[in-house]
């Protein structure tokens, strides 16, 4: 029997693609872990010989949908020799019911969408009502995209963006200023860390940074930060001793304790326990659990199987 296989490149993912249509796929796949109709496996992280590299394999199931399937996505140290860029990342859906495959796409830009999407979602549930001033820590696309995502989902009177970039290069400021003013004329580049988190109700930090960001003692007394962080061994954007000042919350309790850097680095210490996680996106999209009213708040994101397959979903 002939494969009915539908293959899209970046620009036509890309192009196929509504994040409207992102949110609420990414709502049904973690509504659907309460469930026990979306499984959510760990993340598999496979060494290649002589340090060239690595792959990591992002499973899952969305029943409901019909699919199950896996991102690839290797880090090619050959390619970085070579002066370009060592990272791609492809999905492959197939039929949960009959096996054959359904859409194979380049999922690179679409990781970029589905990490910003997966965070706004996140913030819906997690930002006060009285919120008013947001902070982005980071300039990269997945900042930007971050920004096109939260923007509009509440009603910001301060968006301040910063990276150290910003205080060196005065031509990158200035297009990334032009960016996000016209994304939202509420959001401005900032001049200072201090400057972009000082009174901020809500920080996200956007990096593809392996060590902290800020300072936990820096941050105001109520504030939710999130973290997104980069794939490198026991990255973190937060202090791991600093965890336990948090109320933790992150995109799925039984994967993020062996995935996420600040927290298997202050298990290790003793510093902090996954039993301490107060909730996770099921339970936030469910109703299960609820943010707490005050304090500092830490949301994790560390990229799952089942974002990706609901987001190349939408290609069919």
């Amino acid at each position: 029997m002939p494969l009915d296989l539908k293959v899209l490149d970046e620009q036509e993912a890309l192009a196929a693609i509504s994040r409207d249509d992102v949110r609420k796929a990414l709502r049904e796949a973690f509504g659907g872990l309460d469930g026990n109709r979306t499984v959510q496996p760990a993340q598999t992280l496979t060494q290649f010989p002589d340090d060239e590299g690595d792959c990591i394999f992002y499973p899952g199931v969305i029943y409901g949908l019909d699919i199950v399937g896996v991102k690839v996505s290797p880090y090619i140290n050959a390619l970085k020799r070579n002066g370009k860029y060592p990272v791609t990342a492809y999905t492959l859906l197939l039929s949960a019911s009959t096996g054959r495959p359904i859409v194979l796409c380049d999922s690179y830009a679409l990781t970029t969408i589905r990490t910003a999407a997966t965070t706004a979602l996140a913030l819906e549930y997690l930002t006060p009502p009285t919120a008013s001033k947001l902070a982005i820590i980071g300039t990269g696309k997945v900042a930007i995209e971050h920004l096109r995502f939260v923007a509009s989902q509440h009603d910001w009177d301060e968006i301040k963006i910063w990276s150290p970039s910003m205080s060196t290069d005065g031509a990158r400021a200035k297009a990334v200023s032009d960016l996000v003013e016209a994304i939202s004329p509420k959001a401005t580049v900032a001049k200072s860390l201090k400057a972009t988190i000082a009174d901020a109700n809500v920080v996200m930090l956007c990096t593809s940074s392996g060590s902290p960001v800020v300072r936990t003692a820096d941050l105001p007394q109520d504030c939710v930060v999130t973290s997104i962080s980069t794939n490198a061994p026991r990255a973190h954007e937060i202090d791991p001793a600093e965890l336990g000042a948090y109320s933790v919350f992150c995109d799925y309790a039984q994967t993020a304790p062996v995935t996420a850097g600040e927290m298997i680095i202050a298990q290790q210490s003793g510093a902090w326990s996954p039993s301490s996680i107060k909730g996770d996106l099921a339970g936030l999209v469910t109703g299960k659990v609820q943010r707490p009213q005050r304090g500092l708040v830490f949301f994790r994101s560390t990229g799952l199987g089942i974002e990706d397959l609901a987001v190349a979903n939408l290609l069919r």
